[in-house]
């Protein structure tokens, strides 16, 4: 992240401009380059991560098939409704919670988001502090911030002041392994456990302008924004 304002000196002093914040892009060690976006005191990912290698190169696996999907334990990746060339490029790619709780997902200094970070950027973005731990949806426009401005449905667009430029790309649900959703809403985990066999997450909706905190199941697939150590 990189500060920059201008200033000038005369006799009667010097005079200082507006401060510039920026970010540089990103790339993760499967080639894939990212854009990234300072919000508050952070500094996160402003696409889904697409990676299909861990940082120390081992693959993570594609798993196709719903049934074996929602029987995994292991870390496995797949593309919205099994199209690379069409989703990979929009939406990213999707995850199970196995795949996050390696600590390999994300580039070299960045990590999965805990819960705390998702409140920390909640927080910042006008969510009242007595909320942020509670269930389902929190907030006011918040979640309207964070949406891309074009993508989800008529009338369902964000202003995306934030710059995060969320996208309805769907999920994969636990139960039985298909994809939901797509068009509609979009998940992201993080790496916080809610109990031993779920883990919370953040949902945004295009019919909904706040943002939804739950858990769910670790056999679940959702989307990954990494946040900058």
């Amino acid at each position: 992240m990189y500060y920059m304002r201008s200033y000038a000196t005369n006799s009667t002093g010097t005079g200082y401009g507006n401060q510039i914040i920026f970010s540089t892009s990103l790339a993760d060690v499967d080639g894939n380059t990212y854009r990234t976006v300072a919000i508050g005191t952070q500094l996160w990912m402003a696409e889904n991560l697409k990676t299909t290698l861990l940082s120390d190169n081992t693959p993570i696996v594609n798993v196709t098939d719903n049934t074996a999907w929602t029987t995994l334990t292991t870390p496995a990746y797949s593309w919205m409704d099994n199209n690379e060339a069409t989703y990979k490029p929009l939406y990213g790619a999707i995850y199970n919670w196995f795949t996050v709780n390696t600590g390999l997902l994300c580039p070299e200094g960045w990590r999965v988001p805990n819960d705390f970070d998702f409140g920390v950027m909640e927080s910042y973005l006008g969510i009242a502090e007595a909320d942020l731990n509670l269930l389902g949806w929190r907030g006011t426009d918040q979640g309207a911030q964070l949406k891309n401005t074009t993508g989800w449905d008529a009338g369902e667009n964000g202003t995306n002041t934030t710059g995060f430029s969320a996208l309805p790309g769907g999920y994969r649900y636990a139960v039985d392994g298909t994809f939901q959703a797509l068009g509609a809403f979009t998940y992201w985990w993080s790496s916080s456990l809610g109990d031993p066999v779920t883990t919370w997450y953040r949902r945004l909706d295009g019919a909904n302008s706040g943002i939804y905190r739950g858990a769910t199941n670790k056999t679940a697939g959702k989307y990954i924004r990494c946040i900058k150590d």
